[in-house]
């Protein structure tokens, strides 16, 4: 406890001088920095274990994703922040720092990178499918961050540009220059991981339809606009691109946020498109069923005013109605008699059988959304 955090929120001259580990016995300490890291992921594989169901996991497979989430996270994790700090690593005697893992130094997509990689092997080999395992991933990835997070604050490190808001933090950067004045950037993304558990939680709870890869596609996007903003103010520790001034975790907070929202896009218009079809059909349907409630339930055939229907006024055949052309007219003969031609065989009439047929034809394709 060598180096307090002023806190003015809490009142001038506030400090507290938080360890960075704690003694265990002799030769042995506990950093505070790997405990928020563990915790963090001991909470998140509790919460995937109790809500396997809705990922359609076992409980062998949920162990499975986090012995292997662990170490090839951590080593994701570890290798892109060496990778992007090599004058740190690299050189004379400094090898060695690099599994100097306690004294902090950890990217978060460097992790992701490396659990993925360990998460594309296993379901490979058990058949399940990659989107179900990182949707899984997601709320633990939440969990983890917003704890993992005040490692950063046990450390004194991953802090903003300087700032007077009520809610800074005070860090003292040498004994000659005193206290510096900064955003907790730990803090910010801490609780934008927090809201972003929350909401997910709740969104999954409601969802009544979706797709595998969801989640992890709304993590992603969520994730990746509050990274950029916070990103943004970050201050001496941040990670370049060797030789530039560009910001590596901001330019892959904008990317991954841009390719999330767009693929979140295409998904719900395709997924969108059989929901509008089943739609459409219905209302088509309800219209038909009102048309035919307005005619008195009768189909249209049936309300034609005498032109097709099987009966004349009066109760009689079309036949007998005529005037002066039924059969007793012709000799008494009927209609079949009638002919002109003298032969004896039926003939069809063409103005309202075939016009019956059609009519019930086309009423019969609208039933059918033809």
């Amino acid at each position: 406890m060598d180096n307090p955090i002023a806190l003015p929120i809490f009142g001038e001259g506030f400090t507290i001088d938080v360890p960075r580990h704690i003694p265990i016995f002799e030769g042995f300490n506990l950093y505070l920095y790997a405990l928020c890291i563990t915790l963090g992921f001991v909470l998140a594989a509790l919460y995937v274990f109790k809500r396997r169901d809705i990922f359609g996991l076992s409980k062998d497979n949920v162990l499975d994703l986090v012995i292997l989430a662990v170490p090839f996270g951590l080593i994701g994790a570890r290798l892109y922040y060496v990778i992007f700090n090599p004058s740190q690593y690299f050189g004379a005697g400094n090898w060695q720092n690099i599994f100097m893992l306690r004294e902090g130094g950890l990217a978060i997509y460097g992790g992701i990178i490396g659990a993925a990689i360990a998460f594309l092997v296993y379901s490979k080999i058990k058949k399940i499918r990659l989107t179900t395992l990182v949707d899984a991933a997601a709320f633990g990835l939440f969990i983890g961050q917003s704890i993992g997070r005040w490692g950063n604050f046990f450390n004194r490190e991953a802090y903003g540009i300087p700032t007077d808001l009520p809610w800074r933090m005070g860090i003292m950067t040498s004994a000659s220059e005193g206290y510096g004045y900064f955003h907790p950037i730990f803090l910010y993304e801490s609780l934008w991981n927090v809201l972003g558990l929350v909401l997910l939680h709740i969104f999954s709870k409601k969802r009544k339809s979706g797709y595998p890869g969801q989640y992890f596609l709304i993590y992603v996007a969520w994730y990746g606009f509050g990274r950029f903003f916070i990103e943004g103010i970050r201050g001496p520790d941040v990670l370049l691109i060797h030789g530039t001034d560009i910001r590596v975790s901001q330019l892959i907070a904008a990317l991954s946020c841009l390719a999330a929202l767009t693929f979140l896009i295409i998904m719900h218009l395709k997924t969108r498109r059989p929901n509008l079809d089943v739609e459409n059909l219905i209302m088509k349907n309800s219209s038909i069923d009102d048309d035919l409630e307005v005619s008195g339930g009768k189909d249209p055939i049936d309300t034609d005013d005498g032109a097709s229907s099987g009966e004349a006024p009066g109760g009689k055949d079309p036949v007998d109605a005529d005037d002066g052309a039924s059969g007793e007219a012709l000799g008494g003969k009927g209609p079949v008699d009638a002919d002109e031609d003298g032969s004896d065989s039926p003939k069809e009439d063409a103005g309202s059988g075939i016009a019956a047929e059609d009519a019930q034809e086309t009423l019969n394709k609208e039933r059918n959304g033809e």
